[in-house]
């Protein structure tokens, strides 16, 4: 039975990954070692990492007026580094709020600087992005950060935020690489590995060089951006697995046929997904249509009292971590670019069956 992994994070990697990872487990690159065991100082990982950072500019398209680092932990770590690297006590950050990671990246920064958001903060599940007037920021402010998707409600930015001419910083845990963007329009990106760049334990950030190392704040050395981008991220021992399986997703995604043909694939499975749950009377999605996420697709049952059957029978179908996030309820398939269209395929084929037994 071919089973297909939904898990909004640690996510599915593609199967030609797992199989390289599983082949050079033993012997990386001809060293008689694993990856695990090479010295990150080492010239065979210096050539690793030179590999990534040369096939993450290619891929995304980011010019020299950037740093690339790569720092452990994950995008929570990144709700403090901006703002002590970025802003202070004195200082003023406006968050774009539209779903649970943004509220929590607005109470971290709350710690280090005064916030500001452009939305309500409360314990709404939110269904679209609230409307905001650009010309009512304060010009001034260090930075306006924003979260690209939403992976618990499926709530998704379609169009670049207006900042009035604010630093813009985002968290794109969750669709860097799954769409193309102009890595110009912003000053700031991040995003956790674990779910379109590999596994968890380190985090993907992109950086206009101008911005680092000018904070007059005392900063520990291992939050200090500066530190990162002075060394190319080899400060201390990075997470050199991690660092490795980032490069074989990168190999991956140029191999697809870049950011482009993973974006087509991506709203193909998506589409294909949402118009199979609004022709249905059984199944709902409760999302703004014009914000959907095309990698986060929740959809809920009307009859609730069916979720469990339909978590259980869809396991055993083959179709793993469809159960929604808590603070939601319902399903969620996390839909990355390691689900391939015959995932999507197999999970409307069940929820078509599961609807004609149940409905």
């Amino acid at each position: 039975m071919t089973v297909y992994n939904f898990s909004a994070g640690p996510a599915a990697l593609p199967l030609t990954v797992k199989q390289q990872i599983e082949a050079e487990l033993y012997d990386w690159n001809g060293t008689g070692c694993s990856v695990m065991e090479v010295s990150h100082r080492s010239q065979e990982f210096k050539d690793m990492a030179d590999e990534n950072e040369a096939l993450a500019r290619e891929l995304l398209n980011i010019s020299d007026e950037y740093a690339v680092m790569l720092i452990p932990g994950g995008a929570r770590l990144q709700y403090s580094m901006l703002p002590i690297n970025i802003s202070s006590k004195q200082g003023e950050a406006i968050y774009a709020i539209n779903g649970h990671w943004g509220k929590q990246a607005l109470k971290e920064a709350g710690r280090f600087t005064q916030v500001s958001s452009t939305a309500k903060v409360n314990d709404e599940v939110y269904a679209g992005i609230p409307s905001y007037d650009d010309n009512e920021l304060n010009a001034k402010a260090d930075y306006f950060h924003y979260t690209s998707n939403e992976t618990l409600e499926g709530v998704q930015w379609h169009k670049l935020p207006q900042t009035n001419g604010i630093p813009l910083c985002c968290d794109m845990t969750s669709d860097l690489l799954t769409r193309e963007f102009d890595v110009n329009d912003y000053s700031m990106i991040y995003a956790s590995a674990q779910k379109n760049m590999g596994i968890a334990g380190i985090t993907f950030v992109i950086m206009k060089r101008d911005m680092i190392g000018q904070s007059t704040n005392l900063i520990p050395t291992m939050t200090d951006y500066k530190t990162y981008a002075d060394t190319r991220s080899f400060y201390n021992t990075p997470p050199t697995f991690p660092w490795y399986v980032m490069l074989l997703m990168l190999r991956w995604v140029k191999a697809q046929g870049g950011v482009s043909t993973i974006q087509d694939i991506n709203q193909a499975k998506s589409s294909q997904l949402y118009a199979f749950v609004d022709q249905s009377d059984f199944y709902l999605n409760k999302v703004d249509p014009n914000c959907r996420s095309e990698v986060n697709v929740p959809f809920w049952l009307h009859d609730e009292s069916l979720n469990q059957k339909f978590l259980s029978e869809s396991a055993d179908a083959g179709l793993k971590a469809l159960k929604g996030h808590m603070a939601v309820g319902g399903m969620r398939a996390s839909i990355y670019n390691a689900i391939s269209l015959a995932g999507i395929d197999a999970l409307v084929d069940f929820m078509q069956e599961f609807e004609r037994t149940n409905g």
